[in-house]
């Protein structure tokens, strides 16, 4: 970038309502985190549910406004290179103390790849590379706080970091909670506690992180050179008071409260920034785009992915192929073998019987993007105008691509532009999973599999397409659903018993004898398309026989019209202190029986 010997008062101007845009969604960001306070400590999870949903649109709709002030007072259109690069300039000065200078960094690139071609998406004009250090960024209350058990005791340090969070719905029995915690710290520990050392300190996230019906408490013990990351989810119980549901200490299972297939976090953080680099410091295994993500900060997470992304094509030399699996109708799907993702297209022709277009499979999309994935649905990321270097892709692709979705592709000598996809954690197809997976696996599987229904049946979910190759395995083993575009709410569709035929030959002749509106579901014939294998019949019937039936369905949607939400742990419920030790939880468990 050349800097120019003059400035010019509009590029300040620019500068000045990017950050004005800016800070106006992140105060209304920071409003409906700190709202979820309220929301937890009344119980009113239908409105925690809302404001994830309301949340989401926030980012965009400040976008929009800013683009509108640009073109609307300062004529955005028809600005020369020199005033953009000025602009940028600018805004690089007004960042200097700003608390959150990545995420407005990437607001100005939203706002400017709305304005301009994208012959201008560069590092002369937008942030390809950051330029404000997010280190060493002070914040008041700070991110985390630190406690002293040397000191104080172990005991009275629990106490007093819970009761720091300022609930103002008391606890039904926090002395025995924080028993039960050390007992499970000990255990973890194999018995003996390490010798304390000088550094000794319980270091905690000072905003809990809600969703749905929990807060959870995050932070992490030093000791000497040794670090224990924690996670405590806080619930409401059976007697109207809050408890301490269980403790986490293995990295992996905290790591996974943090999973693509989770919903967004409501998290009130000044500094972002220092929440993702105390996190990393508990999961290293989890990236910046990530964390970024579930802190509720998708876009923030979506660019921070897309700069992992150019290096990691900076750094590998394989090509993109054709994803393994059954070809679906609506979507193409392609990947980089040595990259954890897969990339999705809308095909320009559905194949089959399908009755959807493009928008509504990208509103399908949208559906699942706002709504609760209570670690059944994959979460995606949403591109537009993505440029791919085009010697990386095989031959076959190429002609796959333009045979499928010609209306998504600018073509270039080195570059291929895809005008709208969507990026996926890649997962092994179920159906392909099954078929190598080992007797006992695939009964685990094909168990897991009915129970990702049922959770989604749960939460309003109906897959429409249950077949085995629309849902993967993750590396834990937890089978998540993925192709979207049948997805419904369940609420909108009508369970149906299949009625008798008039008589037995109009059975066997395969025509349809009863009318079938469009969301009429039969669960009868599920089994039919389902169950071919015997090993899976078996193992589904045993365990899930009850999804063949309307009964289960209608039963599913009665407790949603009645405005009931479920309860969803991501963590065992063995692991949850009531089913750990029940002897301490009479009088909840005769009030809350457990679940089958």
């Amino acid at each position: 970038m050349q800097i120019p010997e003059s400035y010019n008062p509009v590029a300040r101007d620019i500068a000045q309502a990017l950050v004005d845009g800016f800070d106006k969604h992140y105060r209304r960001f920071r409003d409906c985190n700190r709202g979820a306070k309220a929301l937890f400590e009344a119980g009113d999870w239908q409105g925690v549910q809302q404001a994830v949903r309301d949340r989401i649109q926030f980012y965009d709709q400040r976008v929009a406004e800013t683009v509108a002030r640009l073109h609307g007072e300062l004529h955005a259109e028809l600005l020369d290179d020199e005033i953009w690069q000025q602009a940028k300039l600018y805004f690089i000065g007004l960042l200097v103390r700003h608390k959150q200078p990545e995420c407005a960094e990437t607001f100005f690139n939203s706002v400017f790849t709305r304005i301009l071609h994208r012959d201008y998406f560069n590092n002369d004009f937008i942030f390809i590379r950051p330029a404000i250090s997010t280190e060493y960024i002070e914040s008041d209350p700070p991110s985390y706080r630190s406690y002293y058990p040397a000191r104080d005791g172990l005991r009275a340090v629990l106490r007093r970091m819970v009761e720091d969070f300022g609930w103002q719905r008391a606890f039904t029995r926090l002395r025995r909670d924080i028993a039960l915690s050390l007992r499970q710290a000990l255990a973890f520990l194999e018995g003996r506690w390490p010798r304390q050392e000088a550094n000794y300190q319980v270091q905690v996230l000072s905003s809990p992180f809600y969703r749905n019906k929990s807060a959870y408490v995050l932070g992490k013990v030093i000791n000497g050179g040794a670090q224990y990351p924690f996670a405590v989810p806080v619930l409401h119980d059976a007697l109207g008071g809050l408890c301490l549901d269980t403790l986490l200490l293995e990295p992996w299972r905290i790591g996974m409260l943090f999973s693509f297939s989770r919903a967004y976090f409501l998290v009130d953080m000044e500094v972002p920034s220092g929440y993702v680099q105390f996190l990393r410091g508990m999961l290293p295994g989890k990236s910046k785009a990530e964390l970024y993500t579930m802190l509720g900060l998708q876009k923030q997470g979506k660019n921070t992915f897309y700069r992992d992304f150019i290096q990691h094509l900076q750094h590998s030399n394989d090509s993109f192929v054709i994803a393994p699996g059954i070809r679906g109708l609506v979507m193409l799907v392609f990947t980089l073998p040595s990259y954890p993702y897969v990339f999705k297209l809308i095909k320009d022709e559905f194949g089959g019987a399908k009755e959807a277009d493009r928008a509504t499979v990208k509103a399908k999309y949208q559906l699942v993007k706002r709504h609760d994935r209570v670690g059944r649905l994959a979460d995606t990321l949403e591109f537009s105008n993505v440029a791919f270097p085009k010697a990386r892709f095989t031959e076959e692709l190429l002609r796959e691509l333009r045979a499928q979705a010609p209306s998504l592709l600018e073509e270039g000598a080195e570059q291929l532009v895809i005008k709208h996809l969507y990026i996926e954690r890649r997962l092994k197809p179920l159906n392909l999973y099954l078929m190598s997976a080992e007797p006992a696996e695939k009964a685990r599987v094909v168990r897991d599999y009915g129970l990702a229904i049922k959770e989604l049946a749960a939460a309003n979910i109906f897959p429409g397409d249950m077949l085995f190759k629309n849902f993967g395995v993750t590396r834990y083993g937890r089978v998540i659903f993925y192709d979207y575009d049948e997805i419904e709410y369940l609420s909108d569709c009508r369970f149906r018993r299949i009625p008798e035929a008039p008589y037995p030959e109009m059975e066997m002749s395969g025509e349809v004898w009863y009318p079938v509106a469009r969301n009429d579901v039969f669960p009868e014939e599920f089994g039919a398309f389902l169950l071919g294998d015997a090993e899976v019949r078996q193992t589904f019937l045993r365990h899930h026989q009850d999804l063949l039936s309307p009964a289960f369905w209608q039963q599913r949607q009665r407790r949603i019209g009645a405005g009931h939400i479920e309860d969803f742990y991501p963590y065992p419920e063995e692991m949850r202190f009531i089913n750990a030790y029940p002897r301490f939880y009479r009088r909840e468990r005769a009030l809350c029986p457990q679940r089958d």
